[in-house]
């Protein structure tokens, strides 16, 4: 234990580039997964991975560590040293070493970063906001909003729509949830008629085909990655997939398809049997993505269309050789996330209470145009990773207000990060009539 907490405090290298973009983003709010592709690059390992870890610490508790901050002092510090305050903060809430440790590395790493003048601020506020920081008890149940907003660092209005939509007990655990670290899950791909076990390494989770990837581990699954035997994904993907129910041999369409992971998750239900699964998604760099997945693909053609659903793609199609209609569409739409905040940490802090409103539009305008594509009698699954209403029933209803008579709601499935034990979402099997 006195080595792990040694290695925690320490972090030679992580802890300052952690700092140095922490300090970018606090200063542009730019999303963190996109500071983070081009952040360190020459971090490895368990480097790399305490980086990470810190930096999703950090902007996990924000909130929190912002407050603590405003109590103690009345003007701001440089971005530089609020990084180095607040990850000395994570530290504290983490609780894995000593307070004294804690406040007397970021006082040596604030110097080199900063300035020693900045680095006796560190100093002084770092042991306030330790006092603050680990004597904060957790609120009880049915606290105010605000007091919840504060310890969870969430949005306010945040927290009260979803103890509106929750309740207490349910909005506490979703809130906890989102404030610990996500485990990664990789699905195994086998491959052929007698088709390799997955390494004994690999975790078992309740789901069938996914695996839980423990730590220290990354040096065995690169290779595995490379070789397409695997595909990090999370345990809620396969929900849409088997209300789609794909058979081998016939075509499926996914109309947001980049980037992949649904398609390529299509295409191994279908392996064995062949058939066609067509990709569909918006120009962009995203088609990239799409493109290295799916390369991945054996035994099913696929192809990839770069188009916008809401415009006339049937000339496209026709000069592609592809079905005009299909038995099987999968509209799976951009949304607000709600039901993946553990792993997209910031989308917390770049929500806005409006956004709900205009993703329904949006996604009401996908699931319509996706549903010309469906062949009588076929199946339309649409999927979000929400876990609002709003962005889930709500709009179910309202295409089938809008289609009266040409489509049924056959099934549909939610999932609560907080029950099921993975990310949330919403899936909806839509049978065409006629």
């Amino acid at each position: 234990m006195a080595d792990l907490v040694k290695s925690r405090v320490a972090s030679p290298l992580a802890w300052p580039e952690a700092a140095r973009l922490l300090a970018q983003w606090l200063a542009t709010r730019e999303r963190i997964d996109r500071l983070m592709e081009a952040a360190a690059p020459g971090l490895e390992g368990a480097e790399r991975a305490r980086f990470q870890h810190l930096v999703f610490g950090v902007v996990r508790h924000a909130l929190r560590l912002e407050t603590a901050l405003q109590r103690i002092v009345a003007h701001p510090p440089r971005f530089v040293t609020r990084a180095a305050l607040f990850l000395a903060g994570f530290e504290l809430i983490e609780g894995t070493a000593e307070t004294a440790k804690i406040v007397h590395h970021a006082v040596e790493q604030t110097k080199t970063l900063a300035s020693p003048a900045e680095a006796r601020l560190v100093n002084a506020v770092a042991r306030k906001m330790a006092e603050m920081l680990r004597t904060q008890p957790e609120p009880p149940l049915f606290s105010p909003a605000d007091s919840l907003a504060e310890f969870y660092s969430h949005p306010a209005w945040l927290v009260r729509r979803w103890l509106a939509l929750f309740g207490a007990e349910s909005t506490h655990a979703l809130l906890a949830w989102n404030q610990r670290p996500a485990p990664v899950f990789a699905r195994w791909r086998p491959e052929g008629s007698h088709p390799a076990p997955a390494p004994d390494w690999l975790k078992a989770t309740p789901w069938p085909g996914f695996f839980e990837v423990p730590s220290g581990r990354w040096a065995d699954v690169g290779p595995l990655l490379r070789s397409g035997q695997v595909y990090l994904q999370d345990p809620a993907t396969r929900i849409p997939i088997e209300l789609l129910a794909p058979k081998p041999g016939k075509a499926v369409l996914d109309v947001c398809a980049a980037p992949g992971g649904k398609s390529l998750q299509i295409s191994d239900a279908m392996a064995g049997g062949g058939g066609l699964v067509v990709s569909l998604d918006l120009p962009g760099g995203r088609i990239g993505r799409l493109k290295e997945n799916l390369a991945f693909v054996r035994g099913v053609r696929t192809e990839i269309v770069a188009g916008d659903l809401g415009r006339d793609l049937a000339r496209s199609f026709k000069e592609r050789g592809l079905p005009p209609e299909y038995p099987a569409v999968l509209a799976d739409v951009p949304c607000s996330n709600t039901g993946v905040m553990r792993h997209r940490i910031d989308v917390k802090w770049r929500l806005q209470e409006g956004d709900f409103r205009k993703h329904a539009r949006q996604q009401l305008e996908i699931l319509s145009a996706a549903s010309r594509f469906v062949a009588p009698g076929g199946r339309l699954v649409y999927s979000t990773c929400s876990i609002d209403p709003e962005e889930n029933l709500k709009v179910a209803e309202a295409f089938l207000k809008k289609a009266p008579g040409d489509f049924a709601l056959e099934d549909s499935r939610i999932s609560y990060p907080w029950v099921d034990g993975h990310d949330g979402g919403g899936a909806f099997l839509l049978h065409r009539l006629s």
